[in-house]
């Protein structure tokens, strides 16, 4: 089936739908063959990834892929560039996947405000949020650990060459889900940060490019303050999911939720809650 997808996307007239839409003054519809080029990719990224998981990095190959899919190793060039370029969109892919979930669960953190809250209530409700997108993190990474190990392990020959491209792309879309609620936190209950006097010359230095590169005009204390949370949190996930907390835990959960306390304390909040009925 796929020989035949790969064919086909070879040739063919503009459809019907698209040069009606041309009439009329709107985008064409995509024509059939370019249907079945997306398809035929989406096709290809998701064998690479099934490879990745089933049998490790080594194994996704263009060979190994075209094998899957009963096609020729050339054939895929008709898709991708290169073995790295695929990997690419591979990455891709899991971030966006990644990305949305985080956001769904901070969209389902806990019950409806009031309308209109203490501010106590409004911590409480940003700290559920906080919970839910760090949680959901921990619980993709556990899940699909093979992808994690792609996107945050160490890079693979040829993936980290310099280019920015579309797997940056959707880790900057990725990092955004955490730094909108790290702002939406800061802009509800500011908490106290670092003056910049306080923080090393050369830190600072690479702290205020950092946040020219976010577009941000937060004190450079609270972008201090985000990547501690993000150096936390994501040191207390890989661990778990690199097995280098087994020598001493068995279920790491409950330090886990430990650390949940230890971020709350870095932007203000308390967790747990130490008022649960300010929910209600």
């Amino acid at each position: 089936m796929t020989q035949a997808v790969e064919a086909a996307g070879g040739a063919g007239a503009p459809s019907a739908d698209g040069e009606l839409g041309a009439a009329q003054g709107l985008s064409p519809a995509p024509s059939r063959r370019d249907r079945l080029r997306a398809a035929t990719i989406e096709e290809i990224i998701a064998t690479a990834r099934r490879l990745l998981v089933t049998s490790g990095p080594e194994a996704v190959s263009l060979r190994a892929i075209a094998r899957e899919m009963g096609m020729t190793a050339p054939g895929l060039y008709r898709y991708f560039d290169s073995h790295e370029e695929l990997l690419r969109h591979v990455c891709a892919g899991m971030f966006t996947e990644l990305a949305q979930d985080i956001h769904q669960a901070i969209e389902a953190a806990g019950p409806v405000a009031p309308a209109e809250p203490t501010p106590d209530q409004v911590a409480a409700k940003l700290t559920l949020k906080m919970v839910a997108a760090c949680r959901e993190f921990r619980r993709w990474a556990l899940n699909h650990k093979a992808e994690f190990g792609l996107l945050f392990g160490v890079p693979l020959p040829g993936l980290d060459d310099g280019r920015y491209d579309i797997a940056d792309e959707c880790a900057l879309v990725f990092a955004g889900t955490f730094f909108a609620l790290f702002l939406d936190l800061w802009r509800a209950a500011p908490f106290d940060v670092p003056a910049p006097e306080q923080i090393d010359p050369g830190l600072r230095d690479q702290l205020s490019r950092y946040r020219d590169a976010l577009g941000t005009d937060i004190p450079l204390g609270a972008v201090l303050t985000f990547l501690r949370c993000w150096t936390v949190l994501y040191g207390a996930v890989a661990m778990e999911v690199f097995g280098h907390l087994r020598f001493a835990l068995e279920d790491a959960a409950p330090m886990f939720e430990m650390t949940l306390g230890d971020l709350a304390t870095l932007v203000g909040l308390s967790y747990p809650l130490p008022r649960p009925e300010l929910l209600r």
